[in-house]
């Protein structure tokens, strides 16, 4: 009579349950992982100095910079710029060259890239209807600096891809996003929290340069009643409802003041 011997547990196949209990692990390491990449990132972007963030730009602001056309357009828009850059804290001033580049193009957006520049398109510009507004734009882009959300998912977007190539042990994938950064700045979408900030920041600019924040809200609440498919500025940036009711709740609750608006100036108005 033969005799066979039970299979060894040893051997045996592991069970679904095991299967899914090992890819969970797995995948509750890599979000744990990429949480604590976060973590590290903002952490270290206050680390950077602004000469190194000026030599980080000149690998992306010459590619704005070819499709700008020096202008008179340009020229009010940094002069407009300056006037809200006097009334920053000294500490943003410091070893700083803020300026706008103007494109002319019908693109419906606003950008704030390393190298303190601002992108102003033409397609914005439009549908700006006072300079208080337009000060607005400006003041709240410097915000962004100020806060550096522009390195801050600029950083994200690098090492992010950086981990992927080490996991799939392709570094091509890296220098890949390099080349593409300046894709990645003019995508770049800012979180509730960071455009709240900035909103602040450029409330509190547009009270100092005016003695009042009329028309800080109204680009915001005509932004949202546009077709968000159609304009740039609505796919880089949270629901402006939310913005307005944001602004107005900090207006009331700091008692700001409002006045009559300053018109823009003729030269942009062509």
């Amino acid at each position: 009579m033969s005799f066979h011997s039970p299979q060894s547990s040893k051997n045996a196949p592991p069970s679904n349950r095991q299967i899914l209990i090992v890819i969970g692990l797995f995948t509750a390491i890599i979000v744990l992982f990429f949480y604590l990449l976060g973590l590290l990132i903002n952490n270290l972007i206050w680390l950077i100095p602004p000469a190194l963030e000026q030599k980080l730009g000149a690998f992306i602001v010459p590619v704005y910079e070819k499709q700008a056309k020096p202008s008179a357009v340009q020229d009010t828009l940094n002069q407009l710029l300056d006037r809200l850059e006097y009334n920053l804290p000294q500490k943003q001033k410091q070893q700083r060259d803020y300026q706008v580049l103007y494109l002319p193009q019908s693109t419906v957006n606003a950008l704030a890239i390393p190298g303190d520049t601002i992108v102003i398109y033409r397609g914005l510009l439009e549908q700006v209807e006072s300079e208080n507004e337009l000060m607005m734009i400006l003041g709240h882009e410097l915000g962004h600096f100020v806060h550096r959300d522009h390195l801050r998912n600029l950083g994200n977007t690098l090492l992010l891809r950086l981990a992927i190539a080490y996991f799939v042990g392709d570094f091509g994938v890296f220098q890949s996003a390099i080349a593409t950064s300046v894709q990645a700045v003019a995508n770049a979408q800012y979180s509730q929290s960071q455009e709240t900030q900035a909103d602040q920041f450029g409330l509190d600019l547009l009270n100092k340069t005016y003695g009042h924040v009329g028309g800080a809200t109204i680009f915001f609440e005509r932004m949202n009643r546009q077709d968000r498919q159609n304009i740039s500025f609505l796919s880089t940036h949270p629901a402006p409802a939310k913005r307005v009711k944001a602004l107005q709740k900090t207006i009331k609750e700091d008692n700001y003041k409002i006045d009559k608006l300053t018109p823009l100036p003729k030269i942009l108005l062509k």
